[in-house]
């Protein structure tokens, strides 16, 4: 699990993706992501490009060690 902060990119705002998430996912740059909203309180990014599936980020995780 990893929290990251809301930043801003010009007139937008953004999060960074730590390192490990990256490599786990084998992103590059100019990848596309898919956001996909699963409740209230979760979003689930989908990277169709990836060799992985998704990343579900959720403030009501059951089981955090799932995205370590």
């Amino acid at each position: 699990m990893s929290k990251q902060k809301v930043i801003r990119i010009g007139n937008s705002l953004g999060i960074t993706l730590p390192a490990k998430f990256v490599e786990r996912l084998s992103l590059r740059v100019g990848d596309q992501v898919k956001l996909v909203f699963h409740d209230e309180s979760s979003l689930i990014l989908e990277f169709p490009d990836s060799s992985q599936l998704s990343l579900m980020s959720t403030a009501k995780q059951s089981d955090p060690k799932k995205l370590d």
